[in-house]
């Protein structure tokens, strides 16, 4: 029997593997923070064997209540992925598991891989439609793409899209990928009359280094992107020091940051309620823009969600808040479930990569209805 993480965001620590019966294992840190929550490994040599994983540290890390309820990713072939029954006791999570097969994979929630990520750069670029732009490099060297898909022509609507802020959330790319799918099929009328009046700035990976480190929230320096946005600097958080620069120089007009929530079992949306000059104006785009997603995917809901921010509350660190509240635009966080959507429950594959792509093809219906009021000379 042997456990590895020697690929791309593999993440574990072994305690114990002598006996199939009681694998005792440890979810390891970010590499420069104390979040823990990821786990992305390799079990080879236990086919047929009735396996029993003991996750020692569960009650122990960032989000203990995303354990509750919670059942872990498996797959034999890296593509096609299934949920494994777990239990939590408060302290430890057990997992009792025969593979079908000498090697299988387990994880935290689908992953994404950077080859794929680099593989959704070069098939939007080949579409025709998308130009690819590097915005910098992060801390540990790779590059920051940003993908264009429009004419960018000045009186075009600048509606921007990041993903993947927290690396762990890998269902924010997916999400990202089933958005930029529809967006370049020329065949989508709806795709195709918003290109004719916007331009998208999609980023669909905002955390390459953590994303291949194994990390779940965090960049290689130990930064939360999604808290340096007040202040970014090319020596902590290059990642949102370039993308910002770049909004400076576009603007915004509609923004979408894609995340995902460890404890949350459903899809929801936060806004902008908290920052200064929060108006009756965003206030009404907010109302239609979730009416209209509501129509467009059953698996989005307005009653389940985050507290909201109370008049001149809101942490302007945050992504959604400093853009909203610097470009006077419609923001929203999307959250999409680690777990399940228990509006739409499934015992098999819970909430997955699939299902978030086919919201992410979903997001321009409401992005759709709303084009016309956008900005504020145009009601």
């Amino acid at each position: 029997m042997k456990i590895s993480t020697q690929f791309d965001s593999g993440s574990i620590e072994v305690v114990s593997a002598e006996r199939f019966d009681d694998i005792q294992l440890k979810i390891r840190a970010d590499n420069a923070s104390e979040f823990t929550q990821w786990f992305h490994f390799r079990l080879q040599g236990a086919a047929y064997q009735p396996c029993v994983m003991r996750f020692l540290n569960t009650g122990e890390t960032a989000y203990p209540a995303g354990w509750e309820d919670y059942n872990l990713c498996a797959s034999y072939d890296r593509v096609n992925w299934f949920r494994v029954p777990a239990s939590y006791d408060g302290n430890i999570m057990t997992v009792e598991h025969t593979p079908l097969a000498n090697s299988v994979y387990y994880a935290y929630f689908e992953p994404y891989g950077w080859e794929r990520h680099l593989d959704l750069i070069g098939e939007a670029q080949g579409s025709g439609l998308c130009q690819v732009t590097d915005l910098g490099t992060t801390i540990d060297g790779r590059d920051i793409n940003l993908l264009t898909v429009g004419h960018e022509v000045s009186s075009d609507l600048k509606i921007w899209v990041i993903a993947r802020q927290h690396p762990g959330e890998t269902m924010a790319e997916w999400f990202a990928e089933g958005l930029l799918r529809r967006l370049l099929d020329w065949q989508d009328p709806i795709s195709r009359i918003l290109l004719e009046h916007a331009t998208f700035y999609i980023v669909p990976n905002m955390n390459p280094d953590g994303s291949v480190r194994g990390n779940l929230r965090t960049n290689a320096a130990g930064a939360n992107l999604n808290r340096e946005w007040l202040s970014p600097s090319l020596e902590r958080s290059p990642e949102v020091y370039c993308v910002q620069a770049k909004m400076r120089e576009t603007g915004v007009d509609l923004f979408l940051d894609i995340h995902g929530d460890e404890a949350i079992p459903y899809v929801f949306v936060a806004g902008t309620e908290g920052v200064p000059g929060y108006s009756e104006r965003i206030a009404e785009l907010e109302s239609a823009f979730k009416h209209h997603l509501e129509l467009a995917s059953p698996d989005f809901q307005d009653e389940q969600g985050y507290d909201k921010d109370k008049p001149g509350e809101a942490n302007l660190s945050m992504a959604t808040a400093w853009v909203g509240h610097t470009f006077d635009c419609l923001a929203y966080t999307l959250e999409m479930p680690f777990k399940d959507n228990a509006n739409l429950p499934d015992d098999d594959y819970g909430w997955n990569g699939q299902r978030s792509l086919r919201l992410g093809e979903a997001m321009l219906n409401p992005i759709y209805a709303v084009l016309e009021r956008l900005r504020a000379q145009q009601r």
